[in-house]
């Protein structure tokens, strides 16, 4: 198994579909044919290439008539904090739907790693939902370990894992037990009672010392100085002022303690260093980089051979995550070129989640949404079916999994993103497509949705050759799919669109659509087809 990057030559089709499904919520097929004539290299660099969000700040239309606007800019205390964290993650997608860009997914992968629900276990504020989504954001393209020491800071954290009630006399270790466990160098193997190889119950209640006396800052009058963004801080008579010393997993180090708010924050400084200096939390990290990105499942040589060696070079360059996602990303073993066959591991070995199943034929099919501001009501009646029915019916709550672990499908062995397609999640997946199509919810009696896919004018804009049927259903194919399919299986999405007749009859429909813009038959014809083309099983992948 090869390490090394991929050489000079350009992408071609099939990879530049790989990559662009694994990095980005955006997927065109102008950006297809324009990675496809790139080396791994460049396109990865097209890819880290941000742009400013064109929807700077959530807004709230309601109440109607006297509407809260942009409210995470006031001081004013508002109602309605359910519909508001709701309208945060759909300035987040809405944004990520805009952006051929890294720093989405990116977004979201760290979201998996510090997980914070908008709603279960309450995080209170809509405006602390929205500052822990900016900060995920701001350190997307960023530094781990820096994010590591901002995220016990963060107000939304403090509430949901209840460090905001950790102090001196009365510890909680909710957050510091989550913090080793589940967000940094994670739990090993159990070698002796309380001891998990890592760390051990000592360290976690020495941790929990660490972090006691941070808290909420509810006027958001904390800003820190890095991001930018509002934070807690330290109620210094709340905190342990005894010097921390942990156990043999940290050779045992002693942390001394602090007595003023600055020398605290070293205080918790000193211990992310620590816990960052084992290499367990490296690769802790890269193992999640590589079950995002690449894989749900690897073998032996795949952890000793390239896992284990991305995550030295995450601690060579000190934890900071753009140079190893650029190694990923370029690496033979990402495009499944390290042996023999390359057609047996990587390319289309993730089922897509809701969020990149939906995002995909939206940017794809170029919906047009309506402008978040400019037409709010429509625009949030419309999300609210993407939140509701393509999301959370589909098993996946938005910005909201059920556990701090997070969800499912990006740590629950054996079936891991199979979670994502099961007997619960099939129905309102398949509903997607259809509801698009009819501008109406199948999901929920058939509420309109205020967006509708036109299928009849994107195949006549967007595809080359439209009066074929087999050139019609190669481009198709070609474009949707991980894969080249089979002769086959275009011969029976060809009978989807024909039915019963020969190739010329759809030629012949096409042409008396396009004389006179009569689409009654290409309109049914070409739902039918899409409807199969997207429930497939081909699609479902990536």
């Amino acid at each position: 198994m090869s390490y090394s990057d991929l050489q000079s030559a350009s992408l071609g089709l099939r990879k530049a579909k790989h990559l662009l499904r694994r990095t980005s919520f955006s997927y065109t097929k102008e950006l297809l044919l324009s990675l496809a004539d790139l080396t791994p290299e460049r396109a990865v660099e097209q890819l880290v290439n941000t742009t400013t969000n064109s929807w700077p700040a959530p807004y709230d239309p309601l109440p109607t008539g006297n509407p809260d606007g942009h409210w995470t800019s006031s001081a004013a205390t508002f109602s309605g904090q359910t519909r508001k964290k709701r309208i945060v993650t759909a300035w987040w997608w809405y944004n990520a739907l805009q952006q051929n860009s890294l720093k989405q997914k990116a977004s979201f992968f760290l979201h998996s790693c510090f997980t914070v629900s908008k709603s279960v276990g309450g995080t209170a504020s809509a405006s602390y939902f929205f500052d822990y989504v900016r900060l995920l954001d701001h350190y997307a393209l960023g530094n781990l370990k820096d994010l590591a020491k901002k995220i016990t800071f963060d107000n939304a954290m403090l509430i949901y894992l209840n460090n905001t009630r950790n102090n001196a006399r009365n510890p909680n270790e909710n957050y510091a037990r989550e913090y080793l466990e589940l967000f940094t160098i994670l739990k090993g193997q159990q070698i002796g009672p309380e001891d998990y190889t890592t760390y051990t119950e000592k360290d976690v209640q020495i941790a929990a010392k660490v972090f006691s006396g941070i808290k909420i800052q509810p006027k958001r009058d904390v800003i820190d100085t890095d991001t930018g963004i509002p934070r807690g801080k330290v109620f210094v008579n709340q905190h342990d002022k005894t010097d921390k010393t942990f156990s043999t997993a940290f050779n045992e180090t002693k942390i001394v303690a602090g007595t003023t708010e600055a020398a605290i924050e070293k205080e918790h400084d000193d211990f992310v260093n620590m816990v960052f200096q084992q290499e367990a939390t490296a690769l802790s990290y890269c193992k999640k980089l590589y079950r995002f990105f690449i894989r749900s499942t690897w073998d032996p040589e795949t952890e000793e051979q390239f896992i284990k060696p991305l995550a030295q070079d995450l601690i060579t360059e000190n934890f900071e995550l753009l140079p190893i996602l650029k190694k990923l990303l370029t690496s033979k073993h990402f495009y499944d070129q390290d042996d023999a066959k390359d057609s047996d591991e990587i390319i289309g070995s993730i089922v897509k989640s809701p969020l990149n199943l939906l995002s995909e034929i939206v940017s794809f099919f170029k919906l047009e949404i309506p402008h978040p501001e400019n037409n709010a009501l429509e625009f949030y009646r419309f999300f609210n079916f993407v939140h509701n029915s393509c999301f959370t019916k589909a098993g996946m709550p938005f910005w909201e999994p059920n556990t701090v672990a997070g969800y499912p499908a990006y740590y629950q062995e054996p079936d891991f993103d199979r979670h994502w397609y099961s007997s619960n999640t099939i129905l309102p997946r398949f509903n997607i497509i259809q509801s698009l199509l009819a501008g109406r919810d199948r999901s929920n009696n058939n509420a309109r949705i205020y967006v509708t896919l036109d299928i009849t004018s994107f195949v006549e804009q967007n595809m080359t050759n439209p009066s074929s049927s087999s050139d019609l259903i190669t481009e198709f194919t070609d474009l949707l799919y991980p894969e080249a399919v089979s002769e086959e299986r275009k011969r029976y999405f060809s009978k989807i669109l024909l039915g019963d007749f020969p190739s010329g009859y759809w030629t012949s429909a096409w042409i008396n659509y396009t004389s006179t813009r009569d689409n009654t038959i290409v309109k049914t014809r070409l739902e039918a087809l899409i409807t199969v083309l997207i429930n497939a099983p081909e699609f479902q992948l990536m």
